[in-house]
């Protein structure tokens, strides 16, 4: 079939180069415009962008999918769509432009966590299983019926970076499969079964950790929003990045909600629960770098996070 590819970030990656692979012609990768990254502000292409150009596939950057892209798109006389992680809505008369339709790779067990963020609110929700869904784009968020999903466990310590790392990968391979039964005529959609949640996307402030929440709800947090938007806090009215964190084990001593102490060379901070340790921290204007460093260089004595 003549495919439409449109995503943006690097888990839409693998589902390009596996479909760059297969015996499917993609007509036109769409991407978002170059934005720009670092301290420097330097404008960079997304990493579809860079992966389509080294395929040879000259990528169509937009942030709107507007007339004039719809109308580019018509020209191509696309079969199928499909989008992963574009970050931009599909409307009529794009959306019934290809033969098929589009089809859409989710990384979530839908019709839980539908929206920009599944992965992300699987963890800070504490679930057990996240996995991904390829189902038909239709209006409504999500919420199309579902040609075929894969579930995936969720292991202990696992951050959303790790996460969909994974999910990329195989949700690639669930796609291709999709792709090649829509081609043959045997592909079948079921709706969607079950009680809808969303996970809108998430800014600044859903990194900022509540040290009352109990243990498990605190690590869930820092571990659903690493790498991006990340985790942090503030002590001494700093604030404080963490990127990697842990249960204390059953000997640690009980510290009140946002406490910080030094126990067995670990630096522990109290929970509404039992205390978590901080593994790797970043402190303003610093690199990453292990807590117990970053703590030998505080200058009180009895630190407060959230303070």
């Amino acid at each position: 079939m003549r495919l439409v590819f449109a995503g943006t970030p690097e888990p839409a990656v693998p589902a390009l180069r596996r479909l760059a692979a297969s015996d499917h012609d993609i007509a036109a990768v769409i991407t978002r415009r170059d934005a720009p990254l670092g301290r420097k502000r330097v404008l960079t292409p997304s990493p579809v962008a860079a992966a389509a150009e080294e395929l040879g596939l000259h990528p169509l950057r937009t942030d709107r999918l507007d007339a004039e892209v719809t109308e580019r798109i018509t020209a191509l006389r696309p079969e199928l769509g499909v989008i992963v992680a574009y970050g931009g809505l599909v409307r009529e008369p794009l959306l019934s432009t290809p033969v098929h339709g589009w089809i859409n790779l989710h990384f979530s067990l839908l019709p839980r966590w539908r929206g920009a963020s599944p992965v992300q609110h699987a963890l800070i929700a504490g679930d057990a299983q996240t996995g991904a869904s390829v189902f038909q784009l239709v209006p409504e968020l999500d919420a199309g019926d579902v040609f075929a999903e894969r579930s995936h466990p969720i292991a202990d310590g696992a951050t959303a970076g790790d996460l969909l790392t994974a999910l990329a990968e195989s949700g690639a391979d669930l796609l291709a499969e999709v792709v090649d039964a829509i081609s043959a005529g045997t592909a079948v959609a079921r709706p969607q079964v079950g009680e809808s949640t969303y996970a809108p996307k998430l800014g600044d402030a859903d990194g900022a950790v509540r040290w009352t929440d109990a243990a498990d709800a605190v690590l869930g947090r820092i571990r659903g929003v690493t790498p991006e938007p990340g985790a942090h806090t503030t002590v001494d009215a700093a604030r404080l990045k963490i990127h990697a964190a842990r249960a204390a084990g059953s000997d640690a001593p009980s510290l009140e909600p946002g406490r910080i102490a030094l126990h067995d060379k670990a630096v522990l901070v109290g929970t509404g629960t039992s205390p978590i340790v901080l593994e790797t921290v970043q402190p303003a204007g610093k690199g990453a770098m292990r807590a117990a460093d970053w703590w030998r260089g505080l200058r009180t004595s009895d630190p407060v996070a959230g303070s």
